[in-house]
């Protein structure tokens, strides 16, 4: 078996999630009174990270609690039907070249795992038309149908995402050398290392000094 990973931010889609969701619950029509709640809780550790005394994970890990925290009392449908709206914003933005490879890989028999720190709805409703194997993303926790607060979530992001990978893979034969992976990101290193061809997409500058030492294959 061979798998093909694609990280989602800066690689399958062009740009980055958040400031997107950011600006969709600030205008949205029936929830932007819920932003100004979400600003409050997420300004301290944002501070904190710019003033180096919060790491990237963790102020990461709270932004994301604290947005989904904006939803408090939701049901299932009406948080899905919100990331679907924003999804369609999205869609346009896929990077064609990536999306083409996945499809090629995806005839080529290959397994697609798209693996990415973003909502997993919103993941899904981006990919719907792609034929995409399995989606590792942060899943949103419910109870009785509502948005359940307290529970705290799976952020996944850098490390995380190689040990949920090799979760979802366990007990399944995976020829790791001649599977592929595509990633932006210097904290995607892991992820890279995995595979026998390794694809960095538009690399950050870290990872583009990484690629080109070790000899990976760059898409501009």
């Amino acid at each position: 078996m061979n798998i093909a990973i694609f990280d989602f931010d800066g690689t399958l889609y062009k740009k980055e999630t958040f400031p997107l969701l950011m600006k969709h619950l600030k205008h949205h029509p029936i929830y932007k009174k819920r932003y100004r709640s979400f600003f409050s809780a997420a300004l301290l550790p944002y501070l904190a990270y710019k003033c180096k005394l919060y790491k990237e994970d963790k102020m990461k890990y709270n932004m994301m609690q604290s947005y989904l925290n904006a939803f408090q009392g939701l049901t299932t449908e009406e948080v899905h039907h919100f990331f679907k709206t924003v999804a369609e914003k999205m869609i346009p933005d896929i990077n064609t070249t990536v999306k083409s490879r996945l499809e090629q890989h995806a005839k080529d028999g290959m397994e697609i795992y798209i693996v990415s720190g973003a909502f997993t709805p919103l993941v899904e409703y981006v990919t719907k038309d792609l034929p995409v194997s399995h989606i590792i993303a942060t899943n949103i926790p419910y109870k009785n149908g509502v948005y359940h607060s307290t529970e705290p979530i799976t952020h996944v992001h850098g490390i995380t995402k190689c040990h949920l990978i090799q979760k979802a893979l366990k007990g399944k034969h995976v020829q790791w050398n001649d599977s592929i992976s595509y990633a932006d990101s210097y904290s995607d290193i892991p992820i890279l290392e995995l595979v026998g061809k390794p694809i960095c997409v538009h690399p950050d500058d870290t990872l583009q000094i990484v690629a080109k030492q070790n000899g990976w294959e760059i898409l501009d």
